[in-house]
């Protein structure tokens, strides 16, 4: 038995877990927040026996896959007078998941 845990953006959360649900793995959402962006982000929890792992893999990332986003970073001023700060977009790169697989030594369903 593995454990898999598969930190998505909250933007992919309906896609991969419908995709998920579809192929019967059985799952738990946690809200979670991290990254560089600072957005929420899914954690998933997926427990499947282990020659159902590279299944399980491989629909997390056909659903949530990287891609290109212009997002504008705000620069952080101290005190409470806003400056004129000029912005610049920049090109980040969104999507994709970080993913963990544990062995489980105990698993009981009750």
């Amino acid at each position: 038995m593995k454990l898999i845990f598969a930190i998505i953006r909250y933007d992919n959360e309906d896609e991969v877990v419908n995709a998920l649900t579809q192929k019967r793995f059985s799952i738990t959402k946690l809200s979670s927040t991290g990254g560089f962006l600072r957005k929420g982000n899914t954690t998933l929890m997926i427990g499947t026996e282990e020659e159902r792992v590279k299944e399980a893999i491989e629909t997390i990332k056909k659903e949530c896959g990287a891609r290109q986003k212009i997002t504008i970073n705000m620069p952080y001023i101290s005190g409470s007078a806003m400056m004129n700060c000029a912005t610049m977009p920049m090109n980040v790169e969104v999507g994709g998941a970080t993913i963990f697989v544990i062995d489980v030594e105990d698993y009981e369903k009750i």
